[in-house]
């Protein structure tokens, strides 16, 4: 055999080898069809559509993060005025995006102006009625809060589905400009737990509380400060116990400063174990970054004795009474259970969302349906390759014994590459197979039918062959390279379904071209070197 033509028909052998490897893994003996095809199934991962599973669209509240800016500006420039001395009659919010500060004096405008230029570049300055100034969120600033909001939201939920180990999730921006979410889970038959991750807060906060005690209700909170509030407190609902006599049943309002001393962003970790205090009840242990360590450990050191409010979604979860300092760690207890436990240090972990989400669609995908499709896609993609094969075979002879084997190739190249990148299959991927059985079959017929233009032109069978891949070799480029630039832009803006077609497809063609050209050429030569000099060609 010609040393090319034997290191040309080993390297296909290493690429099969490597191709059966991707799909069904190290050979075990005594093996089986029964393992064999669990091995395949495990290696190739099927999308919601043939897997079944949970298909939800949510609405992120963009205006909620906005409105939240406005709310820290707010408190912000509040501190600011009383620590410049800037006297001003009121502050207040008058919509998400604008802040109203009304009777200011007038030796003070140059001042107050001037700290809004250094400190608050973000917002546009208007004179108000009654010796004020009007404070408006520029369209910028809302634009990139919103974006930001979104991002976000999208990194937040995508951590949260990935600790729940479920297998290639989908989770990705849709629509236009509605700050939607697509999330597909494959393989989740019940969204509940996958959607109370998804929607919990995970805000945490802790606080130092001013009154030691909580109040029954909001009214004798207000009751007991003469119906005005100290500045820099409020009010913040939670959960009543035994030991507190008189309050309605679940409720209780704390007293706490408006200012946390540590937030969700601070932690560096959050997991679940069993209560040190309740031994049948789990509770979450968080530790925080060195940067909250600073701030903690002081304030922890200053308020021994005092209690401090763990405040988890804008509710007291509890109030333990500080001991000794407390420098990068703490527990959150409870009448916690392990899984919810576990999801709170889950949530925790993820960190919070910006922003409240809304449920817009959700449909649930059963296993028989995706049973039902990989049955009638699989049946497709077989009867079209037999009628392919049986037509290649009758028209063109023994060479279409060869294009035979280069789409057989082509396939097992094109699922071993799915399962060594960790793509979806989906419906419209199959289609894509489908498709790429149609290219391949192309690509054969435009080679022999070069090669039998070139034989009835009197040329010898081996240099009819190298003619014929020569001259077909840039048509099959010209049109496998277009193809693959569509397949692209499919990726890029289509959706789910429409980039499992792309993927496939562009796999396909990528396979089609090493087959058609590089194996089928290989298998001419071998063909040719066996046989006499003036035999004819069968094509």
């Amino acid at each position: 055999m010609n040393p090319n033509l034997k290191w040309k028909a080993l390297f296909i052998l290493a690429i099969v080898l490597l191709c059966l490897y991707g799909l069904f893994g190290l050979p075990q003996f005594p093996t089986s069809l029964a393992a064999a095809k669990q091995n395949f199934s495990r290696q190739i991962k099927l999308g919601l559509d043939l897997q079944g599973g949970t298909h939800m669209i949510l609405q992120v509240q963009v205006q909620e993060a906005v409105s939240q800016y406005t709310d820290q500006t707010l408190d912000r420039l509040t501190k600011l005025l009383r620590d410049k001395n800037i006297s001003y009659g009121q502050i207040e919010k008058k919509s998400d995006t604008q802040i109203l500060v009304s009777n200011l004096a007038p030796e003070n405008y140059g001042a107050f102006r001037d700290l809004l230029s250094d400190q608050f570049a973000d917002w546009d300055v208007a004179p108000a009625a009654g010796g004020g100034y009007l404070l408006t969120m520029k369209p910028g600033t809302v634009a990139s809060i919103e974006t930001q909001t979104m991002t976000q939201a999208v990194e937040t939920i995508r951590r949260r589905i990935d600790a729940l180990g479920l297998t290639e999730p989908v989770i990705q921006l849709h629509g236009r400009g509605e700050n939607e979410i697509l999330v597909q889970l494959p393989g989740e038959g019940d969204p509940t737990r996958a959607k109370a991750v998804i929607q919990a807060g995970g805000q945490l906060e802790l606080r130092r509380v001013e009154d030691p005690t909580p109040y029954p209700s909001e009214a004798a909170a207000l009751a007991a400060h003469g119906g005005v509030l100290p500045p820099g407190t409020e009010l913040v609902r939670g959960k009543a116990s035994a030991s507190q006599p008189g309050q309605t049943a679940g409720e209780s309002w704390w007293l706490l400063d408006r200012l946390p001393i540590v937030t969700g962003r601070d932690l560096r970790s959050a997991s679940e174990s069993r209560s040190t205090d309740n031994p049948g009840y789990y509770q979450v242990n968080f530790s925080l970054s060195t940067e909250a360590a600073r701030r903690f450990g002081p304030f922890t050191e200053q308020n021994i004795g005092r209690p401090m409010a763990i405040v988890l979604d804008h509710r007291v979860q509890s109030a333990p009474v500080i001991q000794s300092r407390i420098d990068d760690s703490g527990r959150i207890t409870g009448q916690f259970g392990q899984q919810e436990a576990h999801d709170l240090a889950l949530v925790l972990r993820a960190g919070a969302l910006p922003a409240s989400i809304k449920y817009l669609e959700e449909r649930t995908v059963g296993p028989s349906l995706g049973a039902d499709s990989i049955r009638h896609g699989f049946e497709a993609s077989v009867v079209s390759l037999l009628v392919v094969m049986v037509f290649m075979v009758f028209y063109y002879r023994l060479s279409g014994v060869n294009a035979v084997v280069a789409l057989i190739l082509n396939l097992i190249i094109l699922l071993a590459a799915l399962a060594y990148f960790g793509a979806v299959l989906t419906l419209p991927g199959i289609a894509g197979v489908i498709l790429t059985i149609g290219m391949g079959v192309d690509s054969n017929v435009l080679v022999f039918e070069r090669i039998r233009e070139e034989l009835r032109a009197g040329k010898a069978p081996v240099s009819a062959v190298e003619t014929g891949f020569q001259r077909a070799f840039l048509t099959i480029i010209d049109t496998h390279v277009t193809t693959v630039v569509s397949a692209i832009f499919l990726f890029l803006f289509g959706t789910g379904p429409v980039r499992g077609f792309a993927v496939t497809l562009t796999i396909g063609l990528i396979a089609n071209v090493f087959t058609a050209i590089y194996v089928s050429r290989t298998i001419f030569h071998w063909h040719l070197a066996r046989t006499p000099r003036q035999a004819e060609l069968s094509i």
